[in-house]
């Protein structure tokens, strides 16, 4: 997170020093707006196809902990920074209140009966399995598709959810 500085932002994207304090005059405000930018690339289709909603979730996090695994440790990291820095937390949350919305309808449409409360019991495992493939002991051997789309079944069945015809 101490890496995270204007300079370093005006190198990395090539650009002469300075132009990044341009639009983000504070450090709080750099932070930010990499969380408002996190939160707009993370804004992808959740629809899942008919009947494969355990395949669509295990693909999520499968893709989370290998082609995404730098972006899910830069997450983490503003998670932690969020809990610091009371200015965060607001953009922060936002984000993760848009996941959960969009999770809450996707399970409403599989046939969910309380679909905000099952969201958030999706939600919990979906970051769970990521968390421990990339930073906890599951990181020593992370899950396969396969286990993921397991896994996906048995949370979607216990919830009542029915995960495929």
């Amino acid at each position: 997170m101490r890496g995270l500085t204007h300079r370093a932002v005006d190198r990395a994207a090539g650009l002469p020093p300075g132009s990044t304090s341009y639009y983000a005059r504070t450090r709080a405000a750099l932070l930010e707006l990499t969380i408002t930018r996190m939160v707009a690339l993370d804004n992808v289709d959740l629809e899942p196809p008919p009947g494969r909603l355990p395949e669509f979730l295990a693909g999520f996090v499968h893709a989370a902990i290998t082609s995404g695994r730098t972006r899910m440790l830069a997450r983490y990291e503003f998670a932690l920074e969020a809990t610091r820095r009371p200015e965060l937390r607001s953009a922060y949350d936002k984000g993760g209140l848009l996941i959960r919305r969009r999770c809450a309808s996707v399970l409403a449409a599989a046939g969910s009966s309380e679909p905000e409360r099952h969201a958030s019991v999706l939600v919990a495992w979906l970051d769970g399995a990521i968390f421990d493939a990339i930073a906890g002991t599951g990181s020593l051997a992370p899950p396969s598709r396969a286990a993921l789309t397991l896994g996906a079944r048995e949370v979607l069945t216990g919830l009542g959810i029915s995960p495929s015809p």
